[in-house]
């Protein structure tokens, strides 16, 4: 895993200091080496963590004549294939390394080369020729970009805190995110905290080219030549990649299974190529267990698996670890910690770079930091609540849609009005409120900080009144999950909610939580379940097998039996 940064400049040629310090201030995400590549209006920058080909792997990289340069982080999983594939067409490599194989990759694909990758990835890559940018981001939103520009300069990177280096930049906060963030507890894309600082979605590419405006009568009226125009920079971001849910059913629950197992099976086991110490995290939870039994089953050495826990027993769950570490005989490692938060915090501000307060940073981040000192690779089970619908409160959503064949005004006479009536902090007050709204509106309330009064109360007059907000109104707005959740109209309540926690929740927070705290170890996170084969099969399982007979994630766990114990499962 490595920090990637660039800038185009059509002032004048990048200062080397200011991609040097851009890099820099990322050593804790590659501190194995830096590498730059500066000609023209062009400097790109690289942090390396080496994780493959350790010799040969350095960047940033060139195809054979220099033309085409790329700063890359991530992991390409079937670069041997793509890369065989490649020579096969002539291409000729240097390196064994997969980031010489996105290069060969736009030589033959262009654009649209990021098809061909299957893995996680944040790129930027600079075709000298073409005098184009090209800046890419992995489909999950494993891996981050931020940029900014002004129409004349871009600068990009993977932590806010390195395009802040370039001081010509503004650092004025944006208000109107600073609203969003109190709502979702982190700011969703493409925003950031700063305006005018912003992040590449994922599954999104940028073009950025320079634009010359000719002037097709150099002589005017009067006899004189008439100035070229300046070049501008043209961006323009579109998006490759998607989750479609189109449930098959004509499929059996076998079948699912036994699609589902192979799918797991290949995931884990190209996930375990690397040339440096791998191991996994292991809660005990039905997902990691999950990894580390394949990660077993894969054959060679015991898995190194790496559990935290807590003094307080409601709070722990290390005794299930154990079982599974027992199970598959893994070489387990075990800590059990009294975080101090506030002993935290600075640390946690200064790696997350803006608002951010999922407070299971903290853990995230003990357990990398216990891990790295053993390995430099390690597996996590993130993703399967989001794609298998293992969240309980899917299975609640799903529940109270039960009442929704009455009409709203009926909802609101039998629930909303004595819900309005009780007295706060009475038994029942909240649900009787929730079954008063549509299922779009219930879950998004479930999952925000959305309450009018409670917005009313962080924010002063002077910020209510420049944003122009009146909470005297009491209806939230939800326009950042609700246009996901129209974007899937044709689809069941349970899967509805899937698409918009998997395009926000999973995406800004959770894989933000997990790069931050592990990259601040200088420690590559790899994440099986959220590959994309496999999110896309699971979106074509329909979403009665997902939950059943009351069951969460029921697929994954029919898929597993017999593999992981029955008290597990």
């Amino acid at each position: 895993m490595c920090g990637i940064a660039g800038i185009i400049d059509l002032a004048s040629t990048p200062e080397r200091s200011l991609i040097e310090s851009m890099c820099r201030i990322m050593k804790h995400r590659g501190p194995d080496g830096e590498g730059y590549y500066i000609h023209g209006e062009a400097a790109l920058g690289h942090r390396r963590l080496s994780i493959i080909d350790l010799e040969g792997g350095r960047q940033p990289m060139s195809n054979e004549d220099g033309t085409v340069w790329i700063t890359f982080n991530g992991e390409i999983y079937n670069f041997p294939e793509l890369r065989e594939q490649l020579i096969a067409k002539g291409h000729v490599f240097k390196t064994r390394s997969d980031t010489e194989t996105i290069v060969h990759a736009y030589e033959e694909y262009g654009v649209r080369c990021i098809d061909k990758l299957r893995g996680m990835f944040a790129f930027g890559l600079w075709d000298q020729r073409k005098k184009m940018l090209l800046i890419a981001r992995d489909r999950l939103g494993k891996k981050p970009v931020y940029y900014y520009s002004d129409g004349k300069k871009i600068v990009f990177a993977s932590e806010l805190k390195a395009v802040l280096q370039d001081k010509s930049i503004n650092r004025e906060l944006d208000l109107r995110v600073l609203e969003d963030y109190l709502m979702y507890h982190y700011i969703p894309f493409p925003s950031t905290i700063f305006k005018g600082i912003y992040k590449l979605p994922p599954g999104h590419y940028m073009t950025v080219e320079i634009d010359t405006v000719k002037n097709v009568e150099p002589v005017n009226s009067a006899g004189c030549v008439e100035p070229v125009m300046p070049a501008k920079l043209s961006i323009a971001i579109k998006q490759y990649w998607d989750v479609e849910y189109k449930p098959d059913n004509s499929l059996s629950e076998d079948d699912w299974v036994q699609a589902l197992r192979e799918k797991l099976k290949e995931a884990v086991k190209i996930r375990l190529i690397s040339d440096v110490p791998l191991g996994a995290f292991l809660s005990g939870g039905i997902d990691s267990s999950t990894i580390v039994a394949l990660m077993s089953m894969a054959g060679g050495k015991p898995v190194k698996t790496f559990s935290i826990g807590f003094k307080e027993t409601d709070f722990s769950e290390v005794q299930y670890a154990r079982k599974i570490a027992e199970q598959f005989g893994t070489e387990h490692h075990e800590m059990v910690v009294e975080p101090d938060a506030i002993e935290m915090l600075p640390l946690l501000a200064w790696d997350f770079d803006e608002p951010f307060a999922d407070a299971s940073a903290i853990p995230t981040y003990y357990v990398s930091k216990m891990a790295r000192q053993h390995v430099t690779v390690i597996l996590s089970g993130d993703g399967g609540d989001e794609i298998f619908a293992g969240y309980r409160r899917y299975k609640w959503a799903r529940d109270m849609n039960r009442y929704d064949w009455l009409p709203v005004g009926i909802k609101k006479i039998l629930f909303g009005f004595p819900a309005s009536v009780m007295p706060e902090g009475l038994k029942g007050k909240g649900m009787l409120r929730h079954l008063s709204k549509d299922p779009f509106e219930r879950y998004a309330g479930l999952n925000t900080y959305s309450d009018p009064d409670y917005l009313n109360s962080l924010l002063s007059r002077d910020v209510r009144n420049e944003l122009k907000l009146n909470y005297n109104v009491k209806t939230p707005n939800y326009s950042n999950l609700n246009k996901y959740y129209e974007a899937r109209s044709g689809n069941d309540d349970v899967t509805k909610i899937q698409y918009m926690d998997t395009k926000t929740y999973l995406a800004e927070d959770i894989l933000t939580k997990v790069d931050r705290a592990s990259l601040l170890c200088s420690l590559e996170t790899r994440a099986p379940l959220l590959d994309h084969e496999i999110v896309e099969l699971a979106a074509r399982i329909p979403s009665t097998l997902k939950i059943k007979d009351g069951e969460t994630k029921y697929i994954l766990k029919k898929t597993m039996k017999g593999i992981l114990p029955d008290n597990i499962l």
